[in-house]
């Protein structure tokens, strides 16, 4: 930063209905700076000579804790987190210009919420109106995310290791679905396995909201509807992750509902799985952003021209564009306190990114065959996707959701009922 205030809000309380909230969920940047999880918070960072971070948050209240559970107030949050100053939220409109004033810059997520922008523009020209008294607003105002997505983006030891333990539980909940899936059941009682892992292990939610999504329904990308009837025959795709100390993990499955796969699955599978091989050899630090889907992307034309699903040559495929048909996704995102988390793809001249240690992305590529007239019919409603959380080390990178089962083999074997 140099010098100037940074301002950090945590997300606002949102009613569900009537006098019902949805569950609160702290902003990812908020969190990643403070650890701190109530709701009416916002953190001040002062850079420059004489640096500080204060914390404006709720008081305690008795009977508030009585009614809505406990709260730290602004004199623990100091001794728990780490925070140098912390003052009652009811302060923060009297004191926010104070801190501002004659600051060269402000840091702040402009345009991301519009309460938040009207009340911070309402400090800066309280400022401005005390110009003849020597005081003045901010002359710039730099949009926070430029230093703080490149911090999230590389993950410190603490944060891999939160990440290795939500993807052991939500690779436990993958093997629980294998084991508990059966032809005849409904998307929804497979969902209710893994809500039911996930809370049994100490997550606190699920990452997103998962896809459970049976025969055609695996066409959809992001089917959630979760309320179709599971057939004999039938491909099962489950997207589904869930959230730990505010750590996500994202793991997909595709396996038969009836516990062994037809020919035609078959071959689409291990053509899904050999091009998710190749992009995960591709994730190492002498690499860029892009080359594990470049490298899953010529495995998967390359099984689409061999199936008839893809006419001409490798080449002539990419340059039309056609694999687009069954492949129509990118083979990855970032990973961490979001789901699809913070971090630029390119640099600013445009050019990919460079994989380093500590990053953390997901390696997810698919096949998706609706029925059409240039299909062959037995490829028709099959939809497949496998997906990791993966972190990239120095020597290349460790898979953190190795723990879910994902060869032929290995998922057959796992879903033998007898």
């Amino acid at each position: 930063m140099g010098e100037g205030v940074a301002v950090i809000p945590t997300s606002h309380e949102l009613i569900r209905n009537r006098d019902s909230h949805y569950p609160f969920r702290f902003d990812s940047y908020f969190y990643y700076l403070s650890a701190f999880k109530e709701p009416e918070s916002v953190l001040f960072v002062v850079a420059g000579a004489n640096p500080k971070t204060i914390l404006f948050c709720r008081d305690k209240d008795m009977e508030r804790e009585i009614w809505d559970g406990f709260r730290y107030g602004p004199t623990a949050a100091v001794t728990e987190f780490g925070i140098d100053e912390a003052y009652s939220i009811q302060q923060l409109d009297e004191m926010a210009p104070k801190l501002l004033a004659n600051q060269s810059k402000l840091f702040y997520n402009l345009g991301a919420d519009a309460a938040w922008d009207g009340r911070v523009t309402a400090w800066m020209n309280a400022l401005r109106s005390q110009a003849r008294t020597g005081l003045s607003a901010p002359d710039a105002v730099v949009d926070v995310r430029k230093h703080l997505d490149e911090m999230r983006l590389h993950k410190s030891q603490y944060e891999i290791d939160t990440m290795r333990q939500s993807a052991n539980i939500a690779a436990a909940a993958h093997q629980r679905a294998m084991q508990f899936t059966k032809p005849g059941m409904m998307e929804y009682q497979v969902e209710a396995e893994f809500l039911h892992e996930f809370y049994r292990s100490g997550a606190q939610a699920p990452a997103y909201t998962s896809i459970v999504a049976g025969g055609a329904n695996a066409c959809t990308l992001h089917y959630n509807a979760n309320n179709a009837k599971l057939n004999h025959g039938d491909l099962l795709l489950i997207d589904a992750g869930c959230e730990l100390d505010g750590y996500a993990s994202d793991i997909t499955r595709t396996f038969p509902v009836s516990g062994q796969f037809s020919a035609a699955q078959k071959d689409l599978y291990e053509l899904v799985l050999a091009s998710q091989a190749a992009a995960i050899s591709k994730v190492s630090p002498m690499n860029h952003w892009n080359a594990p889907h470049e490298a899953a992307l010529d495995v998967l034309i390359r099984g689409f021209i061999d199936f008839g699903l893809c006419k001409g040559s490798a080449e002539e495929v990419l340059e039309t564009g056609s694999y687009r048909q069954f492949y129509m996704h990118r083979t990855g995102h970032w990973l961490g306190l979001d789901v699809h988390d913070a971090g630029e793809y390119k640099d600013k001249l445009g050019s990919w990114k460079m994989l380093a240690p500590g990053m953390t992305l997901t390696v997810e590529p698919g096949c998706y065959v609706r029925p059409a007239d240039n299909v062959p019919e037995h490829f028709w409603n099959i939809g497949i996707r496998i997906e990791d959380d993966v972190v990239v080390t120095e020597g290349g990178c460790e898979v953190m959701t190795h723990a879910a089962p994902k060869t032929v083999a290995e998922i057959e074997d796992l879903m033998r009922h007898d």
